[in-house]
């Protein structure tokens, strides 16, 4: 293992990683599971929501969260991979089953529109799995996760002709302050990672001031988004207090009670408490 970012000065308060893959090795670097938890326990960061991108990831998501009391799940078809079934309904009826395979799995996602790295021949797939995700999250009670890269409008205007279901969170938030507002109205949780700590990154900045601190999520994405000053090294969740220091500032907040916040919103947005 090498050129992992050293681990930053622990959180005055517990928070969860709400987005994560612990599955991805990136250039080879990816923790074992059981040093990964224990280096995110050892800063703050005790609770993890492991994200399973296609069915065999799924399975393995599903497989961890029934094995470490520090994690849960979630199971879909990333919209980048959509395109790339060759028959969408086995595929859906996996995640189906999936959802379904342990209660430690509380979302479905990450689902939802990638127009960056999926061109116009894939869109239609990538719009009627996302009409799916959303039907199931609905049908079974379980918290929606999107992906939204560079799809703003057709996000929304999707979720509006299918009705959002009771939570789901906007992972990644990419938007600025506006298009916050309008995710906002329609009851999300908007979950900032690395990417806030970029100096690109002010739109961010300016939806972060303005989210309200009952709807707020930070994430890692990892082992990818790695926050400033580690960006384009390994990203993993014993990094989330890098991100997390950076919001309380950009806020003007008290750490430990944003820290506070996060955790329990977490334990919101993802249908109640776990590993404790």
């Amino acid at each position: 293992m090498t050129d992992l970012p050293p681990p930053p000065e622990p959180l005055p308060h517990p928070v969860v990683d709400n987005h994560c893959h612990l599955d991805i090795a990136r250039d080879g670097e990816a923790l074992p599971v059981e040093e990964a938890l224990a280096a995110a326990a050892s800063v703050g960061v005790t609770r993890i929501v492991q994200i399973g991108c296609d069915v065999e990831r799924a399975r393995w998501a599903v497989d961890a969260a029934a094995t470490y009391d520090a994690l849960v799940a979630g199971v879909a078809l990333h919209p980048n991979e959509a395109p790339r079934v060759a028959d969408l309904d086995a595929a859906m009826a996996g995640i189906e089953e999936l959802a379904q395979a342990h209660d430690k799995v509380r979302a479905v996602g990450e689902t939802g529109l990638d127009h960056y790295r999926t061109g116009e021949d894939g869109r239609a797939a990538q719009v009627e799995s996302f009409r799916r995700h959303i039907d199931l999250a609905k049908r079974l009670g379980k918290t929606l996760v999107i992906h939204d890269r560079d799809a703003h409008h057709e996000v929304l205007r999707v979720l509006d002709e299918e009705g959002a279901p009771e939570r789901w969170v906007m992972h990644c938030f990419s938007g600025d302050a506006l298009f916050a507002r309008a995710c906002l109205d329609r009851g999300a949780y908007l979950s900032f990672a690395g990417t806030l700590t970029f100096k690109n990154a002010e739109p961010l900045r300016g939806a972060l001031r303005m989210t309200p601190s009952d709807r707020l999520l930070v994430e890692t994405d990892a082992p990818f988004l790695t926050p400033s000053p580690h960006r384009g090294r390994t990203n993993a969740s014993y990094l989330v207090p890098v991100t997390m220091r950076s919001m309380a500032e950009v806020r003007g907040d008290d750490l430990e009670a944003l820290c506070a916040a996060v955790d329990g919103n977490t334990s919101e947005a993802f249908g109640g408490v776990w590993g404790r």
